[in-house]
């Protein structure tokens, strides 16, 4: 049974677990992002791994706090304290490796362009080495990520559903991975069929030092997946991944702190009780008591 300042280790526990459910489910946010858009398996496991583990030593500080086992609150503690640690890398490390890259702004276009040139470090090497992005370019097109670029409006002379004009294409909000994968670069001035059907334009100079436009291919399998384009989408889709799942870590690590302290103190009152000393008072012994008692 709970009492003194293991009732209130019991209730910090319980506090950590319910940290441990946002943390988890942004691991698994990613994860699902990364089935259908993104394809970067490797992003969501630091988190998944943080929050099972916070999850665990919180239940095993319960446990502590519920059956008074000293040894149980002291090892809950210090796993609690590398679980901060753990976190407050991940922060750091998410904001460092995505803190360069962002879309450019095209004239008489709603979605940016995305550059490969525009992004470093490590993580661009990561998803720009050929062979993990013959992998991540295989899941972009296993999972169809250009399929829900087709859209139909309604003609206003004859009611009927038909494609979308050029002028509607480009007034639309494309995500990274459309923008990027899914159609070429605005550089190749390649004319407009269809959300993904694209020809060259004769009479229009195509930008001779953009490799993309010779990459792209109307084959729906292919598209744009082999451009430097695509891959900068892909790196645009991390970046705003990760920043919004550091954010929501940054929100957690305060909680953290502050409940892990607050922790520390309890762990320390409830020693005092198990001791039978009062709080904030230390026990004192003298080798010859004195025959008064004050």
């Amino acid at each position: 049974m709970l009492r003194g300042g293991t009732s209130v280790l019991g209730i910090i526990n319980f506090i950590t677990f319910l940290i441990s459910i946002p943390i988890l489910g942004g691991g698994i946010w990613l994860a699902s992002q990364a089935n259908s858009t993104d394809c970067i398996r490797f992003l969501q496991w630091p988190i998944i791994v943080v929050g099972l583990v916070l999850m665990v030593i919180s239940l095993m500080g319960f446990a502590g706090a519920c059956y008074r086992q000293t040894w149980l609150l002291r090892l809950y503690l210090f796993a609690m304290f590398f679980v901060v640690l753990a976190l407050l890398f991940f922060i750091v490390f998410a904001f460092a490796v995505t803190d360069r890259g962002d879309g450019q702004v095209v004239m008489n276009r709603r979605f940016p362009e995305y550059q490969l040139s525009d992004y470093s470090g490590w993580l661009r090497d990561r998803v720009a080495d050929p062979q993990y992005w013959a992998t991540i370019s295989a899941c972009l097109r296993d999972g169809h990520a250009c399929a829900g670029m087709r859209r139909l409006a309604r003609d206003p002379n004859t009611g009927m559903l038909v494609p979308e004009t050029p002028a509607m294409f480009y007034g639309r909000n494309l995500s990274p991975i459309e923008s990027g994968c899914c159609k070429p670069p605005t550089s190749c001035a390649f004319t407009y069929m269809n959300e993904t059907y694209w020809t060259q334009n004769p009479g229009v100079p195509t930008v001779i030092n953009d490799p993309d436009c010779s990459r792209w291919s109307n084959d729906q399998q292919m598209l744009c997946f082999q451009c430097d384009s695509c891959k900068a989408g892909v790196l645009a889709g991390i970046k705003k991944s990760w920043r919004k799942v550091a954010i929501l870590n940054i929100v957690v690590l305060i909680i953290l702190v502050i409940v892990y302290v607050a922790g520390c103190a309890a762990f320390r009152n409830a020693k005092r009780i198990e001791n039978d000393e009062p709080i904030g008072m230390a026990q004192m012994t003298k080798s010859h008591p004195s025959r008064f008692q004050f």
